[in-house]
């Protein structure tokens, strides 16, 4: 698979019914459901399955008994294909978009950081220009957005880059991001001017969901002072649920600087005057390579950078 003639042979002899088979296994479970679900038989599909996997040079299953187990490369192929199906979904839309004479939709993911201002701002001179242009916006951690950007869900994130393999992707910083331990106006230790991080010991915590960036930093951050990450943790990556939840408790979080200011400036919430040791990598505009941006895709990239 490592010969340079290996993409044109692919190109040449791959089928998308096969690719529509590989991915109706994965949503089945069975080769006898992905073969009723394609109207076709089950010895068809057997046949097509092997020969798929004569065209990529792997076996992509083991046989388990009656049923199919993925192989390392089917995992790899599989991976592969879902994003091939997003990709075709997007181009199925801006398609359709065009038959209908529509200004299409956008589809954007954003960590929180970038909301306040950044993507507000792009968001507001993009539909100056589009004004007909449907937009909509999901905003998560990065590990979870990067699912969606891969699936072709998302047209372009805002979010990090770690792990992401710069071949596949294209990568443009916008800032750094400080994060904030932040708490309700009334908590016991909202009228600290200065504080240790054993004062925040006694009170329950709110943090982002295991593998986000954030996490990794606070997960960092407590093992830098041999401390175990508090029992009965709360994790969410919704930030309406942490202010709620922060609001009407003396439970403690941790989110991004630019949002705790502005709650902050609102009186929702006090800012404790504790530096988090550790920082998260810069965030930015993240894009698959693989995948055109639309003209409005494109013109929401520049405004973007030219506020950032």
């Amino acid at each position: 698979m490592d010969s340079p003639d290996f993409t044109p042979q692919l190109l040449n002899r791959l089928r998308m019914r096969q690719v529509s088979l590989l991915l109706a296994v994965d949503d089945c479970g069975t080769l006898r459901g992905a073969s009723t679900t394609l109207g076709m038989t089950q010895p068809a599909a057997t046949k097509m399955l092997k020969e798929l996997e004569d065209v990529l040079g792997h076996p992509l299953f083991d046989r388990v008994g009656r049923g199919l187990q993925l192989t390392a490369a089917g995992h790899c192929v599989l991976a592969y294909f879902r994003g091939l199906r997003g990709t075709m979904e997007s181009l199925g839309r801006e398609l359709q978009q065009l038959r209908q004479g529509s200004a299409g939709k956008l589809f954007i993911g954003s960590i929180m950081a970038a909301s306040p201002a950044l993507l507000t701002e792009a968001l507001i001179r993009l539909k100056e220009r589009f004004p007909l242009l449907a937009v909509e916006i999901s905003v998560g951690t990065s590990d979870r957005l990067l699912e969606q950007l891969q699936e072709g869900a998302l047209d372009l994130m805002i979010g990090r880059v770690a792990g992401l393999s710069r071949q596949d992707y294209v990568f443009k910083a916008i800032a750094e991001e400080s994060l904030s331990v932040v708490v309700a106006r009334d908590h016991p230790l909202a009228a600290r001017k200065t504080l240790g991080f054993p004062a925040l010991f006694d009170y329950p915590w709110i943090l982002q969901p295991q593998g986000s960036p954030m996490r990794d930093v606070m997960e960092m951050e407590f093992a830098s002072h041999q401390a175990a990450l508090p029992k009965g943790l709360i994790e969410t990556a919704s930030i309406l649920t942490t202010t709620d939840l922060i609001t009407r408790s003396h439970m403690i979080a941790v989110i991004p600087e630019p949002v705790a200011s502005r709650y902050e400036k609102h009186k929702l919430l006090k800012i404790l005057p504790y530096s988090i040791r550790h920082k998260l990598a810069s965030y930015g505009s993240i894009q698959r390579r693989d995948r055109p941006a639309s003209s409005a895709a494109s013109l929401f990239l520049q405004l973007l950078h030219a506020k950032g």
